[in-house]
């Protein structure tokens, strides 16, 4: 049996591991790269296999980072089926639509884009329809159901406590009269967090393919307090400002509906402040996203169903308010009165939220919340890590509003949780893989796990195949796995750096196309001469390295 990383394996995105036996090939997720445009670059690039060779795909949940590649792998040749929870399977079919829509609209910008400037029309990665054709092949599955996908397999799903849906998945291969058992983690949930039941403790597995997101650190204690994000939207409403929340529409959202939803129910003290600020939800999937959560209300954690019981919508209050057109999204930036605005992406990389920032990013008496994980190269990170200037639609926004970081709202267990999980297993794994961290997020989960617990992790750290002995559950060829994964680290490196200094030189000719036409300093423009001078050298010492390797 083999196992290739081929997502997910050098970064938080794009995850998508392929398991390959005697006669069966099985795809752990098909998700879409995110972040910087060196991630989203690759979403183009072939698969690293035959996608009209994979017999199925097991889906974890239905985050686009999990799922947003599946109608590009049907459209490449895949035609088998697509195991998932039934929960899953709702979701499935409000992000995949969205997606082909988004990039629809996205293929169609940049075309107009291109024409201006005499080059061909850009194709999107794929369409609506084609999103349509993927769900065609969804196979819904309930929890805790054990089915065949093969002669040779078989899963169960449990519950991840990640989003509505998500899934532990059970696997179980049989090859040369040998069965062995794969748990692949998905994504993680917190324990203890509203509506979602907590992650499933599984007892035993031969091998563990695990998310490290938070690897390398726990959510501070007062980040996952409802009255720590109450206090800073009841201060920035007292000073007139608005309270704009990045989101994700799937999973976020809903639990801070909930936990609005609980405040007003149950800090009577400030009725009289809370009656006068809206809570608006400006995404037309998250509208849709909470539909389908009132929908699978018997996936929900016990709290949340003894509220169902006693009457109570928890995902419902009398000030929340649901946006959908892009005339009232626009009008909530045309009124200037205290309220709260969560509205997706949660990392800030295209949605509406965009345009709630340009509007209030430059006003110190706003707030901007940050609710969850904010990878590199996205503009969520870059304001989370203290940056005071970005350009949203070719403006250049100074940052004066307040910027709160409440990273323990996220839908990612901390290491605390990754490593409670872990230490569940009654028996030791034979081997560990940890994927979809970044690299010291990986590299320092595995050091604890392996001074606390005693286990050797793999620690993939790029795209890498690696061949397991049914008989001994070694890994065959290990030392070749390794170098290879390296090698394509070093790739991706270099990709990093091609981004860096094309979003470089982007800025600059910004920046220097808002100094024409008006008055500007000696010292400015020097200092912008002088990093274009650097940009141009550096293009060209990198153009010239390449020409001479062509040689």
């Amino acid at each position: 049996m083999k196992i290739k990383f081929c997502g997910a394996s050098s970064g938080v995105t794009g995850s998508c591991h392929l398991l390959t036996t005697e006669n069966h090939k099985v795809l752990l997720d098909c998700g879409q790269f995110q972040g910087g445009k060196a991630q989203e670059a690759l979403n183009n690039e072939p698969f690293p296999f035959e996608p009209s060779e994979v017999e199925c795909v097991i889906l974890s949940h239905a985050h686009i980072d999990h799922c947003g590649r599946l109608p590009l792998l049907v459209k490449r040749g895949f035609s088998g089926k697509i195991y998932c929870t039934d929960a899953t399977a709702d979701l499935l079919d409000v992000m995949l639509k969205d997606s082909g829509f988004i990039h629809e609209k996205d293929a169609e910008w940049k075309s107009k884009r291109a024409a201006r400037a005499g080059k061909p029309p850009v194709a999107p990665l794929y369409t609506y329809e084609d999103a349509l054709k993927a769900l065609e092949y969804v196979e819904p599955v309930l929890y805790d159901q054990q089915i065949a996908i093969n002669d040779h397999m078989k899963i169960v799903f449990n519950d991840a406590g990640h989003i509505l849906g998500s899934a532990i998945t059970e696997l179980w291969v049989e090859e040369d009269g040998k069965e062995s058992k794969i748990v692949f983690s998905g994504d993680l949930g917190m324990m203890n967090r509203p509506i979602l039941r907590d992650p499933t403790i599984i007892k035993k597995a031969d091998y563990v393919i695990m998310e490290t997101t938070y690897g390398n650190r726990n959510h501070p204690a007062n980040s996952t307090s409802i009255k720590s994000l109450l206090d800073i939207v009841l201060k920035t409403a007292r000073r007139g400002g608005t309270v704009v929340i990045p989101s994700f529409a799937v999973g976020r959202t809903q639990e801070l509906i909930y936990e609005f939803n609980k405040f007003y129910e149950e800090h009577s003290e400030y009725k009289e402040e809370m009656d006068q600020l809206m809570v608006y939800v400006d995404s037309p999937m998250a509208t849709t996203a909470t539909e389908v959560f009132r929908k699978n209300a018997q996936v929900f954690d016990e709290e949340t169903k003894a509220y169902i019981l006693h009457g109570d919508n928890p995902l419902d209050f009398k000030n929340l308010k649901f946006t959908r057109s892009t005339a009232e999204s626009q009008a909530l930036n045309m009124d200037r009165s205290p309220k709260v605005i969560i509205s997706a992406s949660g990392m800030c990389e295209a949605g509406r939220i965009r345009h709630h920032l340009k509007h209030n990013l430059w006003d110190p008496k706003s707030s901007v919340i940050f609710v969850g994980y904010q990878a590199e190269g996205t503009l969520g990170k870059l304001l989370v890590e203290g940056g005071k200037d970005v350009v949203l639609f070719g403006e250049e926004i100074h940052v004066n509003a307040e910027i709160y970081n409440l990273e323990g709202f996220s839908g990612h267990a901390d290491q605390d949780g990754l490593f409670t999980w872990l230490a569940g297993f009654r028996q030791k794994p034979k081997q560990i893989f940890l994927v979809h961290g970044e690299e010291d997020a990986k590299k320092d989960f595995g050091k604890l796990i392996h001074e606390k617990l005693g286990y050797e992790p793999v620690v993939v750290l790029g795209n890498s195949a690696f061949e397991l002995d049914m008989n001994t559950a070694q890994i065959v060829n290990y030392e070749t796995a390794v170098t290879e994964a390296a090698e394509d680290e070093e790739i991706q490196n270099v990709r990093r750096q091609i981004s860096e200094i094309h979003n470089g030189i982007e800025n600059i000719l910004y920046n220097t196309d808002l100094a024409m036409g008006r008055n500007i300093s000696q010292e400015k423009l020097i200092k912008i001469n002088n990093i274009v001078q650097e940009l141009a050298k550096a293009t060209m010492v990198l153009g010239s390295a390449v020409t001479e390797e062509d040689r």
